[in-house]
């Protein structure tokens, strides 16, 4: 696949001067709906002050903090272990991936991948309490096995699937190593107040939301680009089942220059 460079990244390529940049872990969820037109996702525009992909929409996500796998996680569903074996890491950072997929996206949207048991979700986050932890948890104050074991709950990592996994490339000086999973909206649940990292977050339509990516009405960094042409192809309903049957690697965009203009290429087969 090769891709004309965001121009939002030009900056960095054109500046880059062969430094690289260890890349941080981090995860993002894509979560997902079905509406009446077809499969939408939960898309927010980060500041245009953010250091790491100003303006850009991105799905909910973040770095991992060092508690997310220090911590006893109070869990349920597929185990560290396996998702070591899915994740094609050490069960430390595999844990510590699952948690900070489902903690950020708490922190930024309000959508909790948690239950009382290994059976159950909670169908409603909007409360005082619930909205205040967001807050909380977001400034560090509190981690996220704390929260869970205050409200006897218990991390569904059954609820999510993985779906990729992206490297920044090596000229950018913010690189975060990534793994990209997906989740259906939990019945009854509902997207909160906008985390203070964007400007604009809603549930689009993904076959819109490409459209206007394509006329430059929207920016997306390329793996948010490629992430929404694959999970269109799917529901709600059955994006866990898709996610389960996908081989994941690891791919790292490599910065290509072409008769003058700047590219980003992968080996995903050219889609451009």
């Amino acid at each position: 696949m090769r891709m004309p460079l965001p121009e939002r990244l030009r900056e960095h390529a054109q500046g880059y001067n062969g430094t690289v940049v260890e890349p941080r872990h981090a995860s993002t969820i894509i979560v997902v709906r079905d509406g009446a037109d077809g499969i939408e996702a939960f898309l927010m525009r980060r500041q245009t002050s953010m250091a790491f992909a100003a303006g850009m929409y991105v799905f909910p996500g973040g770095g991992m903090h060092p508690s997310d796998i220090a911590d006893e996680v109070p869990w349920a569903g597929p185990s560290p272990a396996g998702w070591a074996r899915r994740l094609d890491c050490d069960e430390s950072l595999a844990r510590g991936l699952v948690v900070a997929a489902v903690r950020e996206t708490f922190e930024e949207t309000g959508v909790l991948l948690a239950g009382p048991d290994e059976s159950t979700v909670l169908s409603d986050t909007s409360g005082v309490d619930m909205q205040a932890a967001r807050v909380t948890l977001e400034a560090g104050e509190l981690t996220f096995a704390e929260f869970l074991r205050s409200h006897g709950l218990v991390l569904r990592s059954d609820l999510i699937g993985a779906w990729a996994h992206w490297i920044t490339p090596t000229f950018e000086p913010r690189r975060y190593d990534t793994r990209f999973f997906v989740a259906a909206l939990p019945e009854g649940q509902r997207v909160g107040e906008m985390s203070r990292e964007a400007d604009h977050a809603s549930w689009a339509l993904l076959r819109d939301v490409l459209a206007r990516v394509e006329s430059g009405e929207a920016a997306m960094m390329p793996p948010t680009v490629v992430a929404c042409r694959e999970v269109a192809e799917h529901t709600a309903e059955t994006i866990l089942a898709a996610a389960a049957e996908r081989t994941i690697r690891t791919i790292e965009p490599r910065l290509v220059e072409i008769d003058g203009d700047l590219f980003l290429e992968t080996d995903l087969g050219d889609l451009a």
